[in-house]
């Protein structure tokens, strides 16, 4: 298993695991807007200051996670492990690969956003060390509220 840090050459690659992984909440209400995200839309974004961490077992990308880096730490979002791949820990390690280039970037502080209606997604990141700090109203990509928790783990 192997993590790449990628660039904009990548956006297919994580397009391609985001939409095999958020695929389960295309039914969800409202689904979620990383559906509606295209491979332009991902190549603009890693153009444009966003970074995203890759892995791959066996040749074949099976996670992934993009971020940002702030003033004082690094947002991450859009955490995807492909479905056979869930429940094997990736989630889990590409968290500290964001969480130990943060650290390298100076920074102090690894910030998250969750979909309240996702009570699997905020015990993650409680079991790995986040607390919520707050619990707002967020507005998707589609123009779409929906509740959202912001939790934060310092480093």
């Amino acid at each position: 298993m192997g993590v790449i840090l990628a660039d904009s050459q990548h956006a297919h690659v994580v397009h391609k695991v985001m939409m095999q992984a958020f695929k389960e909440y295309e039914h969800a209400t409202p689904p979620s807007s990383a559906l509606s995200e295209t491979v332009s839309s991902i190549e603009l974004a890693l153009q444009n200051g966003e970074q995203a961490f890759i892995s791959y077992m066996e040749n074949e990308p099976v996670a992934m996670v993009r971020f940002t880096l702030n003033d004082e730490g690094i947002y991450f979002f859009r955490l995807s492990v492909v479905p056979e791949k869930q429940g094997q820990g990736l989630a889990k390690m590409l968290i500290a690969e964001v969480e130990n280039y943060a650290r390298a970037q100076g920074k102090s502080v690894s910030e998250c956003k969750v979909r309240m209606s996702v009570p699997r997604n905020i015990a993650l990141y409680r079991a790995l060390g986040y607390v919520i700090t707050k619990e707002t109203m967020a507005e998707n990509l589609n123009g779409i509220s929906l509740p959202v928790v912001t939790m934060e783990k310092t480093l």
